[in-house]
């Protein structure tokens, strides 16, 4: 197994004016094998001129290189079932070019979104989704046949409220057809849709390419008066679920989530991929991400015990 970090950790400090290069030397200052980058603050493609950032792409590899880290994935939001046609064209040619940035970064997995942007929980429901499976199962495999022509395998995520749950997720991946389609396993996300991370991950874990390591605070809605902010988990912000329970991002084994039993339940599983951390909590991004990276290393370390 590959430790690292996603770029999505020092968001705050990126939007505070951290260039890419500080984020790479923070990465290898903890002692990350990899890292992952998310396209927030990382303009490895300009959409407005529809092209990719050559120069800064190059850049971002040979930094990676020389600092002893390799990239493990890209991971791109998008709308790929929007009921507008127009619309899902256009994203479909945003994700491929996201795939063009991939490959130059010298990539071998990436994860793409379905459904990535908010829309009403109301809407949320195992008849819409059944619905929604055929154009979802579309984008899957153009984006998959796409990328596969450049030697990148996609996986999908356990993202956002729509396309998300165990379930979902394991049933697109075998309805799309795909033979090695896999899944970004967020061990976290599952929270969002009211599942028990604990046996979601049991779930999925046969899918599994590259896991997603965080962690949640859990609290009742009437606890937090006043405190009612969808969907914003940047910088520690409340969110709610669809069941009505409200969520915020911890530093990794502070939270509610039994962060123990998933580490043995991964150790057990025999997954031997990437594992990149998700720090979104309120702490100082580079405080909480080197505490929560420390506390990952250390419970993977030590004997799993029943």
């Amino acid at each position: 197994m590959k430790f690292g970090i996603s770029s999505y950790c020092l968001s705050p400090a990126m939007d505070q004016g951290a260039s890419i290069d500080e984020v790479i030397d923070f990465a290898a200052g903890l002692g990350c094998e990899h890292i992952e980058f998310v396209p927030f603050y990382t303009p490895f493609v300009l959409e407005k001129e529809n092209r990719l950032n050559e120069s800064y792409i190059d850049h971002v590899r040979k930094k990676c290189a020389d600092a002893g880290l390799e990239i493990s994935t890209y991971s791109v939001n998008a709308d790929l079932i929007n009921a507008d046609p127009e619309i899902r064209k256009r994203e479909t040619a945003r994700v491929k070019l996201h795939v063009d940035a991939a490959q130059r970064l010298g990539l071998k997995i990436m994860r793409h979104d379905l459904a990535s942007f908010r829309r009403p929980f109301s809407e949320n429901t195992p008849e819409n989704f059944e619905k929604e499976l055929p154009l979802m199962i579309e984008a899957v495999q153009t984006i998959y046949a796409y990328a596969k022509e450049q030697g990148i395998t996609t996986t999908l995520e356990n993202h956002g409220f729509f396309c998300n749950g165990a379930d979902r997720l394991i049933r697109t991946i075998n309805a799309s057809g795909c033979p090695d389609l896999k899944m970004t396993l967020d061990v976290g996300n599952f929270l969002c849709v009211d599942e028990d991370p604990l046996a979601a991950v049991k779930k999925c874990l046969p899918y599994a390419a590259i896991i997603h390591f965080k962690d949640f605070y859990v609290r009742q809605k009437n606890r937090l008066p006043g405190q009612t902010e969808m969907f914003n988990c940047n910088n520690g912000s409340w969110f709610e679920t669809i069941a009505g329970r409200m969520l915020r991002g911890s530093i990794l084994g502070q939270g509610d989530i039994d962060i123990p039993a998933i580490v043995a339940a991964i150790k057990t599983s025999g997954f031997d991929g990437y594992l990149s951390l998700e720090f979104e909590g309120m702490e100082e991004c580079r405080q909480g991400t080197a505490i929560s990276y420390a506390m990952t290393k250390a419970l993977f370390a030590r004997e799993t015990t029943n």
